[in-house]
């Protein structure tokens, strides 16, 4: 795998975090603010643009009010 090639897990999980903020009807900026992140890199997160780290997952999923296993769902 080349360095810039982006693993479908993580396109998967940003799918599940972009479906999770619809679901709730959440603002992004409210995750991101939630998360303490920035918009931009919750907004990449999502559509699978960048890897994140496991603390980047766990401050989403507390943002989300959600377990972190639920970014995780069907992959």
């Amino acid at each position: 795998m080349r360095k810039t090639e982006i693993p479908e897990l993580v396109k998967h999980v940003g799918s599940n975090i972009k479906k999770i903020i619809e679901d709730k009807n959440l603002k992004v900026r409210h995750v991101a603010h939630d998360a303490d992140l920035d918009i931009e890199a919750l907004r990449r997160y999502m559509l699978g643009k960048q890897i994140m780290g496991i603390d980047k997952c766990i401050r989403i999923a507390k943002a989300l009010n959600v377990e972190i296993s639920a970014l995780f769902d069907g992959v």
